[in-house]
C-alpha cells in the first residue's frame, strides 16, 4: 500500500514509523527545511522539502498512484487545502487531521474521507482516566459509534446472573470473558463471577451507564 503524509511533526513521523514497520511504501512531505533534513535521516522513506499545498509538490510524490493521503500538520488550513487539491487526483482515502474541533464540519463539507483529532482523542481518553480508572479502551469502532471497553464485574446485582439475563442490552453486549488468563466467548447460560474481567462491546456515550451496571 503507498501512503503520503504530508507533515513531519510529533504525529506524521510516528504514523509514518508506524507505516513502514507494517511494511507499507511511504512518502512523506515537510515543508520545513530543517526538519525535512532531520527526518529524511531517520526514516527509511522519501522525504520530500515542499508545500503540500501546491499542485507541483503533490506530483513529485506520483500522488496518482497514493492509496491513502494524510494530512498530519498542526495546521488545520493547509491540511484542508492540501485534502482539497488532492481529490483532484482520485486518491481512494483521504484523511486530515484537525486541531480545532470547530474547523472538523468545513473539512467533512468538502469531502474529506476521515477527520482525526489526536489532541481531542487524548482528551477523552484523560476523561476516561480520571471518571472510570478501572476500565480500558481497547478498540473504537466505525466512525466511532461503539468502542470495545475490558472492565472487572464487581457489581453484587449481576454476580451470580447468567449472561444471557444481562447481556446483550441496548447498551452492550459482553463479547468475552477471561478464564484462567485465557480469552472465552461466554455462553448464555454460563454464571457471572465476582471479579471476572469481560470484553464488552458498548454503544458511544454509554460506556458510563454500563460501568454503574457492572462494577459498584
Amino acid at each position: 500500500m503507498y501512503v503520503i503524509i504530508m507533515g513531519g511533526g510529533r504525529v506524521g513521523l510516528a504514523l509514518a514509523n508506524l507505516l513502514i514497520d507494517d511494511g507499507h511504501d511511504i512518502t512523506l512531505i515537510e515543508n520545513d527545511e530543517a526538519l525535512s533534513a532531520d527526518v529524511a535521516a531517520d526514516l527509511d522513506a522519501l522525504v520530500i522539502h515542499g508545500n503540500g499545498t501546491s499542485s507541483k509538490v503533490l506530483e513529485e510524490t506520483n500522488i496518482e498512484d497514493a492509496d491513502y493521503f494524510i494530512a498530519t500538520t498542526g495546521n488545520d488550513e493547509a491540511n484542508l487545502l492540501s485534502c482539497i487539491l488532492v481529490r483532484k487526483y482520485n486518491v481512494p482515502t483521504i484523511i486530515a487531521r484537525v486541531s480545532n474541533p470547530d474547523h472538523e464540519e468545513a473539512f467533512k463539507e468538502v469531502g474529506i474521507d476521515r477527520v482525526i483529532s489526536p489532541e481531542i482523542t487524548a482528551a477523552e481518553q484523560l476523561q476516561q482516566f480520571v471518571t472510570m480508572p478501572n476500565v480500558a479502551k481497547l478498540t473504537t469502532l466505525g466512525e466511532g459509534d461503539a468502542e470495545i471497553l475490558e472492565m472487572t464485574i464487581t457489581n453484587d446485582k449481576v454476580v451470580g446472573k447468567r449472561f444471557k439475563d444481562i447481556s446483550p442490552t441496548k447498551e452492550y453486549i459482553i463479547i468475552a470473558t477471561y478464564q484462567n488468563g485465557k480469552l472465552v466467548i461466554p455462553q448464555p447460560d454460563n454464571t457471572v463471577s465476582r471479579g471476572e474481567k469481560v470484553s464488552i462491546l458498548v454503544k458511544r456515550g454509554t460506556f458510563k451507564k454500563v460501568s454503574k451496571k457492572l462494577e459498584k
